[in-house]
């Protein structure tokens, strides 16, 4: 009998380093893919990027709807509480062998309580990891109590899990999947991006991408409009938007963008959903990623491309040397900025090692989830011998 692996993702950027997994899981003869698609997925807003999941060949099992069209603190506990309504619904049709979760936002964590308490071993992607500025972090940490199997994207991140409490027998050191596209898929060349994407590159090109920063009430317009002031500065420079996943806060940053873009719409402009293929190539061909994304912490220093990472989103993650940090200032963005076009600093990345791995994460995970057994959750807690 096949090995049912239930994969659950709930964003397209979460979908996007899940699929090469999804590919392996797939292309398996000795096991079942099911999928979960939730939240962002099916909301119009974020742009129904469930259909990209299906375009991309694979049957989603169930759509479970648990986005609320609030993003307050409040707004999102009740959108967790449908979520779990419809999701111990569909893990009890589906009667996977293993879920599979990723990372650290409340719709996942929903997932994997969910799982938890039907008795359904739970495999996390990525605990261990840093983002000090925001909710995720608890959340990061509360999954991985709750799960069995662990894979990591460093082997820090490995000690972490471990010193959490988790049986380094069941804690596996994997690399980012990120990495992972980025080494298999194609990605479009330049004039391809600009056809499709209907764009036309600058002398100068940034990928701007932006999240709440979500432990601090009204912080994360405050920062944003900092970043805006000075990209409005910016001449002979195409700035490319990304939009924010539905986080506290996350609305209000769409409209200053879509206000931002409107008044500038000869040197910016937005998108809802690039997907995986469109972003890594875009990210290919900028001068720079900037905002507080992981994915300028992750994926683009494999492209030698330097980060301008601002705030505390990413603080405590393990960072390559061509990311620069800078406190939401206009003077430090403003330094960012120019140090990014400096010629000694871009000689000084190009031989930039990424700390995230090789690009062979989904094989090795897959691997893991085929061949180990788990007969109970049921698991001691891990003690490290530490003089406090």
């Amino acid at each position: 009998m096949k090995k049912r692996i239930c994969v659950f993702t709930g964003t397209r950027a979460e979908y996007g380093l899940l699929k090469p997994l999804m590919d392996e899981i797939k292309n398996d003869s000795d096991l079942e893919l099911q999928i979960v698609a939730s939240c962002m997925h099916l909301s119009p807003e974020f742009g129904l990027t469930y259909k990209e999941i299906e375009n991309d060949g694979f049957i989603i099992n169930e759509k479970i709807e648990m986005l609320l069209s609030s993003d307050t603190p409040s707004g999102i506990v009740k959108s967790m509480g449908l979520g779990m309504i419809g999701y111990t619904d569909a893990l009890n049709r589906l009667k996977p062998d293993i879920t599979v979760v990723l990372g650290d936002r409340f719709e996942a964590l929903a997932f994997a309580i969910s799982s938890f308490i039907n008795r359904i071993p739970i495999a996390h992607l990525y605990g261990g990891e840093a983002t000090e500025g925001l909710i995720d972090e608890g959340i990061r940490h509360a999954i991985t109590k709750l799960s069995y199997l662990h894979f990591t994207s460093t082997e820090e991140y490995r000690k972490k899990v471990i010193q959490l409490g988790e049986d380094p027998k069941r804690v596996f050191n994997v690399g980012a999947l990120g990495i992972d596209n980025i080494k298999k898929l194609r990605l479009l060349s330049k004039n391809e991006i600009e056809k499709k994407l209907g764009i036309k590159f600058k002398n100068k090109n940034l990928l701007i991408t932006y999240h709440p920063v979500t432990l601090r009430e009204n912080e994360s317009e405050k920062e944003f409009m900092v970043l805006l002031n000075v990209l409005k500065e910016l001449n002979d420079t195409l700035l490319i938007f990304t939009k924010p996943n539905a986080d506290t806060e996350g609305r209000r940053i769409i409209k200053l963008i879509e206000e931002f873009v409107k008044e500038n719409s000869d040197k910016a402009l937005a998108f809802n959903s690039l997907g995986q293929l469109n972003y890594l190539s875009l990210m290919k061909y900028v001068d720079a990623v900037v905002g507080n994304s992981s994915s300028g912490i992750v994926e683009a220093p494999s492209f030698k491309v330097p980060t301008i990472n601002i705030g505390d989103r990413q603080k405590g993650r393990i960072k390559a040397k061509s990311v620069i940090d800078c406190n939401p200032r206009e003077d430090e963005i403003r330094k960012a900025l120019e140090l990014i076009y400096d010629k000694d600093f871009r000689n000084s990345i190009k031989d930039v090692i990424n700390p995230y791995g090789d690009g062979n994460s989904a094989l090795k995970i897959k691997d893991i989830l085929k061949k180990y057994n788990i007969d109970s959750i049921e698991k001691s807690f891990y003690n490290i011998n530490i003089d406090i």
